[in-house]
């Protein structure tokens, strides 16, 4: 393989969660290939995280227009990705691909090697999401890597806060807002907060802000993802649900509690010895604050 090592695209779909879990699939590659090049393509804001938190070389939008062809049987190829697929000599896909159209459409593109990966790895498995999305480097002869995801930004902000995302993908993996609203109170008694949220916590967090005002608290709200990553790296401590934002937490390396539901642990908790579980029995509702502040005192000491 010529060219430094060669050219590697990892093509990734899905939200925030699912491409931290395949971080350790960039982290294999650059051990085993320094000098490579290694490149994501994937959706905006995932593509950008990836590259400014240090896990690729070069990053680009797999949502165009142009890529809609290369889903179909016999697909009008668009020039210019024809000729980009063509640049790589190997391109990993994690993608949806039940009829092999992307695979086949793709391969036409070049003298490369392409290598299907699994697109989401089965619910009820015993392995770790990580290990199994790893497996698909065992055509390249990558055997025992790390699965550990990580994502390291320059310069973080670094501050006395401990930052929490109250909300997830899902009601059902989140804690009441209750608690959330009694816990943070207690909190701000000694720290600083910052509260993170997307979109989709909305309503959640003008809850929040409405029964929590004053100066101890921060919201960072509807932000980039890197500059949600590189704000976490900076904070001291994290607590959140089963999303991908705790799974972000965990990749810059942040000390964290994540409060579980029902998901299969074995598959979906967050990688890192840094970020601890906390279940509550029968489910969600039954973790008390209590137990929540014992726990973060040995987090933030």
């Amino acid at each position: 393989m010529s060219e430094a090592q060669g050219r590697f695209l990892v093509v990734r779909g899905g939200a925030i969660g699912d491409f931290i879990l395949t971080l350790p699939v960039f982290g294999a590659l650059r051990e085993m290939f320094p000098k490579a090049h290694i490149e994501l393509l994937g959706y905006p804001n995932v593509a950008r995280l990836a590259l400014e938190g240090g896990a690729v070389d070069a990053a680009r939008s797999i949502d165009a227009r142009p890529m809609a062809s290369y889903f179909i049987r016999r697909g009008e190829s668009d020039p210019g990705l024809r000729d980009y697929f063509g640049s790589f000599h190997v391109v990993i896909s994690y993608l949806y691909d039940p009829d092999g159209f992307f695979q086949l459409n793709v391969s036409k593109c070049g003298e490369l090697q392409f290598v299907q990966g699994i697109h989401r790895p089965d619910e009820g498995d015993s392995i770790h999401a990580t290990e199994a999305l790893l497996q698909a480097l065992e055509r390249l002869a990558i055997f025992g890597a790390d699965p550990t995801p990580r994502l390291s930004f320059s310069n973080p902000e670094k501050a006395d806060v401990i930052a929490v995302h109250p909300g997830s993908g899902s009601e059902k993996k989140n804690w009441p807002i209750g608690k959330w609203n009694e816990l943070l109170d207690r909190l701000s008694n000694d720290h600083r907060i910052l509260v993170v949220g997307g979109e989709a916590d909305r309503g959640r967090i003008d809850r929040l802000r409405e029964e929590l005002p004053g100066d101890r608290f921060e919201f960072l709200l509807n932000a980039s993802l890197d500059e949600v990553g590189r704000r976490l790296q900076g904070c001291k401590a994290f607590v959140g649900h089963d999303s991908g934002i705790t799974h972000l937490a965990a990749a810059v390396g942040l000390p964290g509690l994540c409060l579980w539901g029902e998901t299969n642990e074995n598959v979906w908790r967050p990688r890192s010895d840094r970020v601890e579980i906390l279940r509550g029995g029968i489910g969600l509702g039954a973790i008390s604050v209590e137990d929540v502040l014992d726990r973060m005192a040995g987090l933030v000491e």
